[in-house]
């Protein structure tokens, strides 16, 4: 049924591929013909199976394999088209959309013809609530279990839920997804930009996955306006989505309130001025109002982890490049469209290291890790502790790999960290802008199973690797 809903998507591109009159029209419609016949031979075949209940173990395959094999039948129109000539690349763009990663291996992304933007741009825009949520919202079908494939796209810290059905939970999201995404368009088409651009780029920022239409990025327009257009809409994208559903209520207390939140506000804020501070006092720049524009965009973009570029900040020093890791690392909210640790996993592990320090001096006191006022169990912080620490392993083991197939100490780790946090730019070759044009082919099919892993919260992925998954 996946499969069958995401042809309606793969049409959208074909429609502006024909009002456009690309040559892109054909691979297209190709491409939607070969997933609506997958999808209905899938379906013929399992039409009388015994057996409907999905528990934990079958939602996490499901909802594994529905983002591995909707990318490989995603990457058909690059392929059909030979706008990428590989399955390798055409597979690492796909994953890389629908992840919201915004890594890319095209250098020449203005010779895509319109239908295969529009593409590149809507694998990003479902990837950002997610392929699963979409499905339950138009499959009530699914019963209960929705819930389970809900919980194991969406797990993670979480709060507490707006409506008691998931079905409808997942409606209003994408509801409010859809409402904030016009905003996005409107605005955007209001300064330099086209309608079709506009549209593109909405796509892309509300998502936080940071893909283009244009070479430079969101840099191409030399625009204030637009700058300060993204930053606001990446940024909105980094806050958990049921906060956002109560402010469209006038719950606006709510967001004002939530922890995560304010730490997460704190934290961008102090980062910028930081930046201003570094950039003016080396001498980048001494323009107060551009350094901080620029200072603003990057980091919301690498904390949003949507990756559009503006400045090449490998010129800006070794000092934000630590900033830029650090952003990296943190990103945002639970909840919301971006990757990384998010922030609410960061405040539990710096109250639970506060608490340490405490028990140091009193040994016998119970502390307990509180957020927005209530204790969290003992059993959610081993959690958050627990997927810290696979986070960081993850990127050490993955770093290493990366630097046996060839890529250097730098590049290896900001390659990683990019892939399994969901960024897009990287360090050395791959830049702000984050082309994987020359990385090894191996390195290639490894990080798009770290993007995977990452957009899924490792967890879900890396279970289905362990051999007692398997066993009854």
């Amino acid at each position: 049924m996946m499969f069958i809903l995401e042809t309606f998507f793969l049409l959208a591109a074909t429609l502006v591929a024909f009002l456009y009159r690309g040559d892109d029209f054909w691979p297209l419609l190709q491409s939607s013909g070969i997933m609506f016949g997958t999808g209905a031979l899938c379906y013929g075949l399992c039409f009388n199976a015994n057996e409907h209940s999905v528990g934990r173990r079958e939602g996490m395959l499901i909802v594994t394999l529905t983002w591995a094999l909707l990318s490989l039948l995603g990457m058909l129109p690059y392929y059909l088209g030979g706008y990428i000539d590989n399955v390798t690349d055409a597979y690492f763009e796909t994953m890389s959309g629908f992840t919201t990663t915004g890594s890319t291996i095209l250098t020449d992304i203005e010779s895509l013809p319109e239908g295969i933007l529009f593409w590149r741009s809507l694998t990003q825009w479902q990837g950002g609530i997610g392929i699963i949520v979409f499905t339950v919202a138009l499959l009530p079908i699914l019963g209960s279990s929705a819930g389970v494939m809900f919980d194991e796209e969406t797990s993670g810290l979480t709060h507490e839920r707006f409506r008691p059905r998931i079905t409808q939970a997942a409606k209003r999201l994408w509801g409010i997804y859809c409402l904030l995404t016009s905003c996005a368009v409107l605005l955007f088409w209001l300064g330099p930009m086209d309608l079709f651009d506009a549209v593109n780029h909405a796509f892309t920022s509300i998502s936080t996955g940071g893909y283009s239409t244009k070479n430079a990025s969101i840099g191409f327009w030399h625009s204030a306006y637009t700058e300060y257009v993204a930053i606001a809409f990446m940024f909105i994208g980094s806050i958990n989505m049921t906060l956002i559903y109560f402010c469209f209520n006038g719950r606006f207390g709510k967001l004002f309130r939530d922890e995560e939140f304010r730490w997460f506000v704190g934290f961008v804020v102090i980062s910028i001025l930081v930046t201003v501070t570094w950039l003016l006092a080396t001498g980048v720049t001494s323009d107060v109002a551009y350094a901080f524009r620029t200072s603003a965009f990057q980091v919301v973009t690498l904390i949003s982890t949507c990756g559009f570029a503006t400045d090449d900040y490998l010129l800006w020093g070794p000092f934000f490049w630590l900033i830029a890791l650090m952003l990296m690392l943190v990103c945002g909210c639970a909840g919301s469209t971006s990757g990384g640790v998010k922030m609410g996993r960061f405040v539990v592990l710096m109250k639970n290291l506060s608490n340490e320090f405490k028990k140091q001096t009193h040994p016998h006191a119970i502390i307990p890790v509180r957020m927005n006022g209530r204790v969290l169990s003992g059993d959610i912080v081993h959690r958050v502790l627990a997927f810290i620490f696979a986070y960081i392993a993850l990127i050490i083991l993955s770093s290493f790999v990366l630097t046996i197939d060839g890529l250097s100490f730098d590049e290896a780790i900001g390659a990683a960290i990019s892939a399994i946090s969901n960024i897009g730019p990287g360090l050395g070759n791959q830049g702000p802008v984050g082309n994987f044009a020359e990385v090894p082919v191996v390195s290639k099919w490894f990080l798009s199973f770290l993007m995977l892993t990452g957009r899924l919260e490792i967890f879900t992925v890396l279970t289905i690797l362990v051999p007692g998954f398997w066993k009854q």
